[in-house]
C-alpha cells in the first residue's frame, strides 16, 4: 500500500512543478508531509536530508561562488574580452565559454548572474537583440555544469547515491570525460548553428526607458495657480482622488524630491511625477485641474539625480520577492526603493505596479538611493542587469577567496579530504581572513533549493525502501525485454531528460538515481554508465523555460517565448543523448 501512495504523491508531485503555482520548495514540503503521514517516510527520518553531505556541499558552493562573485576578479576578466564581441560568432563563443568554465566550479546561477550584464550590454553596443546571446549563455551553463562534482547539484546527489549503495562515491573529476565530451560537442553546436536558430526579429532596445515604455503610464503633471492641488497634503490628495494612481516623485525649483512625507503641501508651480493608466490620468487631470508639464514623453534622466538611479534588474527563481506585490513586501517603506516599471515576457506593464504579482523571469526597473541599492538589491533577492564599470586591476587580496577555492578543490581531486569537508572548511578559512561578512553568510545560501533538497531526499529514500524503484524498474524493463542494455539506458535518459524538463534538475536526479542503479542491477550490468546518465540528463533540460532556474532568467531579458525554447532545446538535447551514450560506454563499460 505505501508503495503507491510514495507513486501516487510523487506523481502529484511533478504535477505541482509543472503547474508552477506554488514555489517548488513548497511543494516538496508538501510532498514530504504526504509521505510522512501515509507512514512511507517514518518520523524519526523527516529531517533526514538535512544531514545529507551533498546537500552541506551545495550550501558551501553558493557560499563561496558569492564571495568569489563579489572580489571583482571575474568582473575584470570579463570586462577585458569587450573586444571579442564584435563579430557575432565570436560574441556568442567567448561568453558561452566562459560561463562554462565557470559553471564547472561553482554555482551555475551565479555564473550566469555574472556573464549576463555584459551580454546584454554588448549585445545592445552592437545593436543586437538581447535574445541573440542570452540562451546560449543559459545553456552554455549547463552544460559546464557537467564537468565536475560541484558543477551542478545533481552531480553531487548522483555522487552520494552511488557512496550509499556501492561503498563509494564520485570524485572531483570523475564526471570530466564524458562530460567534457558532451559539453564540447554542445558548445560547439551551440556557436556555429544553434544561436542562428533563435528569433532574429527581437528588437534590441536602446536604452532603458524604451525597454520598458514607462511613457505610457509615468507622466509628469504641472501644478498651475488654479489648480486643486494647492493647499493640498500628500494625504489629502489620496482621500480625495479616487483614482488609481502612484505619487512617485515631485520637483520643486528645479529640486528633485523622491521621499514625501504625508503632511506635505503642494504648491503652485510644483511638477508631480505620477504613475497610472492613461485613462485615470485625464480623469485626474481634470479633478485636480492640473496639466502635463510637457508634451514630450517622460526620460529616464527625469527619474534619476544625484543620490537617486535606476536600475534594471531580474526576479530569479526562488527569491524572496517572488509570488509577492511591491505593496505586500512594502519595498518604498522598507528599503526607500521604488518598483518604476515591470516587463514579462517581452510586454511591459500598464497598470499600477504596487499590485502586480511579480513572477520568476520578470524584469523590473527599480528607482532608489544609489549608495545602498546593491546591498538592497541583494536582500531582496532581485539580480541586477546591469554590469559594473571595472576599469581599474581588483587588489591582490581580492584574489584569496579563489585561492581558497583552488586549495579546496586540489584537497577534494587527491582524496585527502571529503567534498564536504573542503569546502566547509573553505567557508570557515573566508571568514577568518575576512573575506566572507558574517551577516552574508548565510544571504548568499538560496535557501528554497536547501529545503527542497532536504524534502525531496527522504522522499527519494522512501520511494527505494517501499519498493518503488524495483517497481518502476520492473514496469520498463518488462516494456524492453527485448532490448540490449545500451538501449534501456538510452531510454533512461531520454525519460529523465523529459521530466527534467519540467521538474526541478536536483529533485528529478533524487527520483531517477534509485531506478538507475535497479535497472543496472535488474540487468546484471554496472550501475556507472545509468548512474552517470541520470547525472547528466537531469542537467540538461533545454526544452522549457521551467526546467532550470538559468532558463528561467533569461526568458525575460531575452523576450522570448515559451516555443523558442524548442528551437535550440530539441536539436541539443538529441545532440547530447547521440554523444553521451557511446560515450558512457567508452568510459565506464557495461
Amino acid at each position: 500500500m505505501q508503495t503507491y501512495s510514495i507513486l501516487i504523491i510523487l506523481i502529484i508531485t511533478m504535477g505541482l512543478f509543472i503547474w508552477g503555482r506554488w514555489r517548488y520548495d513548497v511543494v516538496a514540503l508538501i510532498a514530504l508531509a504526504a509521505s510522512a503521514a501515509v507512514g512511507a517516510v517514518p518520523f524519526d527520518k523527516i529531517y533526514s536530508g538535512l544531514d545529507n553531505s551533498a546537500v552541506i556541499t551545495i550550501a558551501c558552493v553558493m557560499v563561496i561562488s558569492q564571495t568569489i562573485s563579489r572580489s571583482g576578479i571575474f568582473n575584470h576578466l570579463i570586462h577585458r574580452m569587450g573586444h571579442l564581441t564584435k563579430s557575432p560568432v565570436l560574441h556568442v563563443a567567448s561568453l558561452s565559454f566562459l560561463t562554462m568554465i565557470m559553471s564547472a566550479f561553482m554555482n551555475n546561477l551565479g555564473a550566469l548572474a555574472l556573464i549576463m550584464p555584459v551580454a546584454i550590454k554588448t549585445a545592445l553596443e552592437h545593436k543586437r537583440s538581447p535574445s541573440f546571446i542570452l540562451m546560449p549563455i543559459a545553456f552554455a551553463s549547463a552544460l559546464g555544469g557537467l564537468l565536475t562534482l560541484i558543477g551542478t547539484p545533481p552531480n553531487l546527489l548522483i555522487a552520494h547515491y552511488r557512496q550509499e549503495v556501492l561503498g563509494h562515491g564520485y570524485t572531483m573529476f570523475d564526471y570530466m570525460p564524458v562530460g567534457g565530451i558532451v559539453a564540447v560537442v554542445g558548445f560547439l553546436f551551440i556557436i556555429l548553428v544553434g544561436f542562428r536558430l533563435l528569433p532574429k526579429n527581437r528588437k534590441a532596445p536602446k536604452n532603458i526607458a524604451d525597454m520598458f515604455n514607462v511613457e505610457d503610464y509615468i507622466f509628469e503633471i504641472s501644478v498651475p495657480e488654479k489648480s486643486k492641488l494647492v493647499g493640498l497634503t500628500v494625504a489629502e490628495l489620496n482621500k480625495d482622488i479616487k483614482l488609481d494612481f502612484e505619487l512617485i516623485g515631485m520637483i520643486r525649483n528645479e529640486s528633485k524630491r523622491w521621499t514625501i512625507a504625508n503632511d506635505f503641501i503642494f504648491e503652485a508651480d510644483d511638477i508631480l511625477i505620477v504613475e497610472t493608466s492613461t485613462d485615470h490620468l485625464n480623469l485626474f487631470l481634470q479633478q485636480t485641474k492640473s496639466t502635463l508639464a510637457s508634451k514630450d514623453p517622460i526620460s529616464e534622466a527625469t527619474l534619476k539625480s544625484s543620490d537617486v538611479s535606476l536600475l534594471e534588474a531580474v526576479v530569479p527563481q526562488g527569491a524572496r520577492v517572488e509570488g509577492r506585490t511591491s505593496k505586500s513586501l512594502r519595498l518604498f517603506s522598507r528599503y526607500q526603493v521604488n518598483i518604476i516599471a515591470i516587463s514579462r515576457e517581452g510586454n511591459p506593464f500598464k497598470t499600477r505596479l504596487q499590485n502586480v504579482t511579480l513572477k520568476a523571469g520578470d524584469i523590473v526597473l527599480l528607482q532608489g538611493p544609489t549608495k545602498t541599492m546593491p546591498e538592497h538589491l541583494a536582500l531582496m533577492g532581485f539580480l541586477p542587469l546591469i554590469e559594473k564599470d571595472i576599469t581599474i586591476q581588483p587588489p591582490a587580496r581580492a584574489y584569496v577567496p579563489m585561492l581558497i577555492f583552488l586549495v579546496a578543490i586540489a584537497l577534494t581531486a587527491l582524496q585527502f579530504l571529503p567534498v564536504a569537508v573542503a569546502f566547509g572548511g573553505a567557508v570557515l578559512a573566508m571568514l577568518l581572513l575576512n573575506q566572507l561578512p558574517v551577516r552574508s553568510l548565510y544571504d548568499s545560501i538560496d535557501w528554497s533549493i536547501i529545503i527542497l533538497l532536504a524534502a525531496m531526499i527522504p522522499i527519494g529514500q522512501a520511494l527505494q525502501t517501499t519498493g518503488g524503484t524495483d517497481m518502476i524498474a520492473s514496469h520498463l524493463l518488462s516494456m524492453s525485454h527485448h532490448l540490449a542494455p545500451v538501449w534501456v539506458l538510452l531510454m533512461l535518459m531520454i525519460i529523465t531528460m523529459t521530466i527534467s524538463d519540467f521538474m526541478n534538475n536536483a529533485a528529478t536526479a533524487i527520483v531517477m538515481a534509485p531506478i538507475a542503479y535497479s535497472l543496472a542491477t535488474s540487468l546484471h550490468v554496472h550501475a556507472d554508465p545509468f548512474l552517470m546518465g541520470v547525472a547528466i540528463a537531469s542537467s540538461c533540460s533545454f526544452l522549457t523555460p521551467i526546467g532550470h532556474q538559468n532558463n528561467i532568467l533569461v526568458m525575460g531579458p531575452g523576450g522570448y517565448k515559451f516555443y523558442d525554447f524548442l528551437r535550440l532545446g530539441i536539436p541539443l538535447e538529441i545532440i547530447v543523448l547521440a554523444v553521451s551514450v557511446p560515450a558512457l560506454l567508452w568510459i565506464w563499460p557495461l
